[in-house]
């Protein structure tokens, strides 16, 4: 099979509180039309706050076998930071993470310790490629 450098998804807007899987590996169709994600390599995310308060945001792999059932479990988190309002982040890794048949990349928008995060919008753009 091939490396497709293509989009995997669009812009994701999650809206606070919420965790949200935004993609599966196996699942979801790519944004670049190249057709269903097969092998993924996650590389990097980008959250931006475009809500009117801070809020913390969270990115983390599920393994296959696992459903997303209320908040993010602590256990598959990758990252997990404050943002302020109109504040972006860039979460890269050093080398691409590996994510096979039906494992999912899930996004969360929390309340932070300021209280904030209710009714807040985050958009989230995942970096990486997928085999075809």
């Amino acid at each position: 099979m091939g490396l497709k450098r293509t989009k995997l998804l669009g812009i994701q807007g999650i809206t606070g509180i919420s965790t949200v899987g935004i993609l599966t590996v196996g699942t979801t169709q790519t944004a670049g039309g190249v057709g269903i994600a097969s092998t993924t390599y996650l590389r990097g995310a980008i959250f931006h706050n475009t809500g009117l308060g801070s809020c913390t945001a969270g990115l983390y792999v599920y393994p296959g076998d696992v459903s997303i059932v209320g908040h993010g479990a602590t256990i598959y988190r990758l990252m997990n930071i404050d943002l302020l309002m109109n504040e972006t982040f860039f979460f890269e890794m050093n080398y691409p993470l590996v994510l096979a048949d039906q494992e999912k990349i899930v996004v969360d928008v929390r309340q932070n310790a300021s209280g904030h995060g209710i009714g807040t919008a985050v958009n989230v753009q995942i970096l990486g490629d997928t085999d075809i």
